[in-house]
């Protein structure tokens, strides 16, 4: 029986730790996707492949390719490809990094580790804005009809996912009054209600999902990071295509209508990649949509 990788619909973890590789030269393709089905198959880990460990196995996924460079207004979203993403998800950080050591020994003969990026909820699912995040994410059946994909056959089960780390100037941020924060946002801080007079570089009109044609919902699982050199947000959208994240990205940097996101006086996004996160059969990652 085909699955859904369970962590992808599961509720956000206290926190998590994203691992991202990139291929060793020559990586021989059945070494690869053996070193690939046989990680760790559990609700506390989601497996994304990316397009160029995908074509080092000889084949190209319908649906899958390269995250979109985009530059507009002064404002850069930049592509940085990996091979594979891995999201770690717990609740206490040691265990989190013992994880993610056995994870890059496993695969260390064809995958090097690039970048680790840890991460963690505040307050109960908010942006360190101090706003909720996520406020529209769809539920229930809602949610797997946004973030699964039932069409082809040979995708059922899987799910592709847009992943972009965004660094914060919360001293940017503060230094808003309180008005201009929530209309940057589109909404209160106080209660997370939708301001009806918000302008329309409000984050929340740029992004409403129901306004795109086809509307353009997805499942959002992001969550904030902090290092020593920064902070911000790391940005996780599920999708039963790309189709989805790429309107709303288009939209925020006003390449359809001028107006860019007001979101972007304060954050900007530092990587971007695209991920395809196969199901699960026999308790292994179902590699068999590759194969046609």
């Amino acid at each position: 029986m085909t699955m859904v990788q369970q962590g992808i619909m599961e509720p956000l973890p206290a926190n998590a730790r994203y691992l991202f590789f990139t291929l060793r030269p020559d990586s021989p393709a059945d070494q690869l996707r053996s070193a690939i089905e046989n990680l760790p198959q559990q609700k506390d880990l989601v497996i994304g492949l990316g397009q160029s460990l995908i074509q080092q196995l000889g084949t190209d996924l319908p649906g899958l390719h390269p995250f979109p460079a985009l530059t507009h207004q002064g404002i850069d979203v930049p592509s940085t490809p990996a091979a594979l993403w891995i999201w770690l998800r717990g609740v206490d950080r040691g265990e989190l990094l013992h994880r993610s050591r056995i994870i890059e020994y496993q695969l260390a003969e064809v995958l090097e580790l690039e970048q680790v990026t840890d991460a963690f909820v505040h307050e109960g699912g908010k942006d360190l804005t101090g706003y909720e995040d996520g406020t529209e994410n769809p539920e229930g059946e809602d949610a797997v009809q946004a973030a699964i994909a039932h069409q082809p056959e040979a995708l059922q089960g899987s799910s592709f996912v847009a992943v972009q780390q965004w660094l914060h100037d919360l001293d940017a941020f503060e230094a808003m009054p309180q008005t201009q924060q929530d209309h940057t946002i589109g909404r209160r801080k106080s209660d997370n209600e939708e301001l009806d007079d918000a302008p329309e570089s409000a984050h929340v009109k740029r992004t409403a999902q129901e306004s795109f044609v086809p509307e353009a919902f997805m499942l959002r699982r992001s969550m904030p990071w902090v290092t020593e050199t920064g902070s911000g947000l790391m940005f996780v959208a599920f999708g039963r295509s790309l189709e989805a994240f790429e309107a709303q990205m288009r939209r925020m940097l006003g390449l359809d209508d001028g107006t860019v996101d007001a979101l972007f006086r304060f954050t900007r996004p530092i990587t971007g990649s695209y991920f395809w996160c196969p199901p699960i059969k026999d308790k292994k990652l179902d590699l068999s949509a590759l194969d046609l």
